[in-house]
């Protein structure tokens, strides 16, 4: 069976398409991993929790009264599950996985901005707006990333949001993990704190992948553990500390008022919850997405995060079939080289 085909809800690929024309874009073939497909199967395994985390959490938007009764009697929203702007930059972060084996930030943010300029309502916050209107319009995502925010970048947790499969991806070389997590966000995010939050998303899915078959399964703090002894200095690696000092009696509410759950939409208001919740439910994806969906907040972008966190300890088969075939289907854009031909 193809790769592809393996991932339910899946669209056939195909080819990404330049911003002005009908052209295919060329890229050199570049020399990928000799484990380059297995490596991917990981990333697609992420993403498949990623978006259906994300779409599960954007249909608890609306009166909070309402959210919180379907939460409390734990009543998955009626289909179809539309996802929103995180599972869009996720597909585009896959993508370039699949044709580079590492990201090349010039092809990403290519990427982002045909996605963007295709299916301009998915979400996308003003300054990604801005940032991606202008990539799409010629300009260096060098010099786009740092227009809205006054030079300094931002510290949004946009750049945290999409990078579970990556972390999928290089969970076995934790060091060039951090190197291509922080090269997946620096295009859209120059702010080193909004870095950060990409770094421990990252961390944290390796831990994840890592663990998975773990005959002692890890506590709540190994995984927060890990995550903050590799990640930079920032306000969210000091929310992630945070996060271990919490007693393993905290409740979900008192987590969010400790931490936050992306209210402000910030990487350090949202990641450090993020790892919380995905810590405590490395085995149960569906208990994962319930709990951090309660904490309401920026509930599309926490579940994203929890989702393409906790699916790679919990594996596909954790996931309900009914929501992912409640999601609507992804469309990845470019197709892997066919298997068992040689590396150029």
């Amino acid at each position: 069976m193809s790769l592809w085909k393996s991932i339910p809800n899946c669209d056939t690929l195909r080819p990404c398409l330049s911003l002005r024309t009908n052209s295919q874009i060329l890229y050199p073939m570049p020399a990928l991993p000799p484990d380059h497909e297995a490596r991917v199967q990981r990333a697609l395994v992420s993403l498949q929790g990623l978006s259906v985390g994300d779409s599960f959490g954007e249909r608890f938007f609306g009166p909070p009264g309402r959210a919180q009764e379907l939460i409390a009697k734990r009543l998955p929203p009626p289909p179809k599950w539309s996802y929103t702007d995180d599972t869009a930059m996720a597909l585009s972060v896959v993508d370039t996985l699949v044709e580079h084996g590492r990201i090349d930030q010039d092809y990403l943010a290519i990427a982002f901005a045909k996605r963007f300029n295709d299916e301009p309502d998915r979400g996308y916050g003003g300054g990604a707006r801005q940032i991606l209107d202008s990539i799409g319009a010629g300009v260096s995502w060098r010099i786009a990333a740092a227009e809205p925010f006054g030079g300094e970048g931002s510290q949004g947790n946009g750049a945290a949001m999409r990078v579970a499969p990556l972390g999928a991806y290089f969970a076995d070389d934790i060091d060039s993990l951090v190197d291509q997590a922080l090269a997946s966000a620096q295009v859209t995010h120059l702010h080193p704190d909004g870095q950060a939050g990409a770094v421990a998303v990252a961390l944290a899915a390796a831990f994840a992948w890592q663990s998975r078959d773990s005959t002692t399964p890890p506590s709540a703090a190994d995984l927060l553990r890990f995550v903050e002894s590799r990640m930079p200095p920032s306000e969210t690696r000091q929310g992630v500390r945070t996060a271990l000092s919490l007693p393993s009696t905290t409740t979900v509410d008192q987590a969010a008022s400790a931490l936050g759950a992306g209210y402000r939409i910030t990487s350090a208001d949202t990641v450090p919850f993020s790892l919380w919740c995905a810590s405590r439910s490395l085995s149960d994806y569906e208990a994962a997405l319930w709990a951090t969906v309660s904490a309401l907040g920026d509930r599309d972008t926490t579940c994203a995060i929890v989702g393409g966190i906790v699916v790679l300890s919990a594996g596909l088969h954790s996931i309900p079939e009914r929501w992912i075939l409640s999601r609507e289907s992804l469309s990845l854009r470019y197709r892997p080289r066919p298997q068992g031909l040689p590396n150029p």
